[in-house]
């Protein structure tokens, strides 16, 4: 059986506040966009990625007693996947332009919530969550299932250390340098920076979004 996966749109409001992570407004939409799905804002937690280092491949292996961290306030540690063998625990990322991906091993019950941005990507983050799920898990990159949210597009936002390719034309290339099948990944195509159901960080900076706030996307193993 699949796990819950679902990724928010505008419609559904900002899902943060970088200025106030107690932002009543963004825990009602949390609250509210959780409840589409059967999941409570106590049942989840938040993976926080923290850009004050040098290492973008941090994987945390959580479980019950992290249900409710990060979902009401900053207090939750930072890392660029979440792990967990729980079900019933929902994994959830704020995002906005980056990629979200959902990883599940149907075999050995595994489900991973990474943050692929230009950071993680350039420090070949998509090869290394699937290896470290290996390792961990004895996961088999070729049974993995993967859910991709909308990232920014090649156009407006290209990688320069990539030779100006997108960020998904590289999560691609480096899940199949880590042995993931192209026909085991469902992604959402849409850009970020000219589909206005996502919010853009990156647009927002440059002045043609209004709203500086991120949509987002939730992982669960079914109880």
């Amino acid at each position: 059986m699949n796990p819950v996966i679902a990724i928010s749109t505008v419609k559904d409001g900002s899902m943060y506040n970088r200025n106030d992570m107690q932002d009543a407004t963004v825990i009602d939409n949390r609250r509210q966009f959780l409840k589409t799905q059967g999941i409570s804002l106590h049942q989840t937690m938040r993976l926080r990625v923290h850009y004050q280092t040098d290492d973008f491949c941090r994987y945390v292996f959580v479980d019950e007693k992290h249900r409710g961290e990060g979902m009401t306030n900053d207090i939750v540690p930072p890392a660029d996947a979440l792990i967990t063998q729980t079900p019933g625990l929902a994994l959830f990322l704020p995002v906005a332009d980056c990629i979200g991906a959902a990883i599940f091993d149907a075999e050995h019950q595994v489900l991973a919530l990474a943050h692929l941005g230009r950071h993680s990507l350039e420090q070949d983050g998509g090869r290394r969550i699937i290896e470290h799920l290996a390792h961990q898990f004895d996961s088999d990159p070729a049974k993995l299932q993967l859910w991709l949210t909308p990232a920014a597009g090649k156009d407006v936002y290209p990688l320069w250390a990539f030779n100006n390719k997108s960020m998904k034309e590289v999560v691609f290339e480096q899940f199949a340098a880590a042995g993931v099948l192209i026909e085991n990944i469902v992604d959402n195509p849409a850009e970020t920076t000219n589909d206005p159901n996502y919010y853009s960080y990156s647009e927002f900076l440059k002045g043609n979004r209004t709203e500086d706030a991120d949509y987002a996307i939730v992982a669960m193993l079914r109880e």
